[in-house]
């Protein structure tokens, strides 16, 4: 048994990993974990409290998959909703389709009775504030509802650069793998935007007879690439989970244009084995649980470096986001 997940999985890796030691099913003990992380608003960038879009809604993104079925549920731009994870593990239990978005992924919540929530806190809607009297032009403001938006979303870049969507992947006692994901994506994005974790095969794939993958950081890299079905697909043809990881990253090297910025790759094979990578990264750590470890313990990931990144401003800093 195995179970991977990055520094924003700091608050559900230990219920995960108690629930794969007494014998939970992957995806169960996974959503458990990130359900702990949604609820918490001192993670900036997954369910409550996370920043929210360009005119202050935050929007979550999440997806489940069951690598012994290859069923998947996800779903995109979801506001309003506490557990958007809950929300895509339904989409792949209750409906013949895997992707909802928008308006029709929140009637689907409210459908299936799932909980409520405001997940703009105080602490995220007063950054957002601050940001917009003093960044959002006068003549935009007289016409906020359907002002231009394109240069602000250029210029206002996450403010969480060194921090991430939740990513779960696991191995269970059966031998079955999961994997999980949620997020509020970028902060501070044009409305609508999906990231990677919603996309099956860039931001998470597990299958059982190979592996599991699930990233963080630059969406827009690895939905570019395929990233996590890459890497599963590269198992698939005889490579190490450290082989097929380094092919993955040879992979991105090729994307010219466009935002190229830092990716962390996190992968498990059925053996055990993992490896974990922050591409173009600087310091990175992530929580690993294994049997017969008593908890998750935390490690460095390895640094890659594909190309240079330009410097990104940071409006939670600029305008005194306290930090929990």
């Amino acid at each position: 048994m195995i179970l991977v997940t990055n520094n924003e999985g700091t608050s559900g890796a230990p219920v995960t990993a108690r629930m794969l030691r007494e014998g939970a099913a992957a995806l169960p003990a996974i959503e458990a974990g990130i359900r702990l992380i949604e609820a918490d608003p001192a993670v900036r960038t997954v369910g409550r409290g996370g920043w929210p879009n360009l005119l202050g809604e935050v929007e979550l993104d999440a997806a489940v998959m069951d690598g012994t079925t290859l069923r998947v549920g996800a779903v995109g731009a979801l506001k309003g909703f506490l557990h958007p994870i809950s929300v895509a593990r339904a989409v792949m239990e209750r409906l013949p389709h895997v992707f909802l978005v928008g308006e029709g992924a929140a009637r689907f919540a409210r459908e299936i009775g799932a909980e409520t929530a405001e997940n703009l806190t105080p602490d995220s809607e007063r950054v957002w504030r601050a940001w917009y009297e003093n960044e959002v032009p006068e003549t935009s403001k007289r016409h906020w509802s359907d002002a231009p938006l394109i240069e602000l979303c250029k210029h206002a870049v996450d403010p969480e650069v060194g921090h991430d969507t939740t990513v779960f992947i696991a191995l269970d006692s059966k031998g079955e793998i999961g994997g999980g994901v949620s997020t509020s994506g970028w902060g501070w994005k044009y409305p609508g935007r999906l990231g990677d974790s919603p996309v099956l095969g860039a931001g998470m794939y597990a299958d059982s007879r190979y592996g599991a993958c699930a990233c963080t950081g630059a969406g827009e890299m690895t939905i570019r690439a395929g990233t996590s079905r890459a890497v599963v697909l590269y198992m698939k043809m005889g490579m190490s989970v450290d082989a097929a990881v380094r092919e993955a990253i040879e992979d991105m090297r090729r994307l010219k244009g466009g935002l190229i910025d830092r990716v962390t790759i996190h992968a498990i094979d059925t053996k055990g084995q993992h490896k974990v990578v922050a591409v173009n990264g600087d310091t990175h750590t992530y929580w690993l649980w294994r049997e017969g470890d008593t908890a998750p313990r935390s490690f460095p990931a390895e640094i890659v470096t594909i190309s240079a990144r330009a410097p990104r401003p940071s409006p939670s800093a600029k305008y005194g986001a306290r930090k929990s």
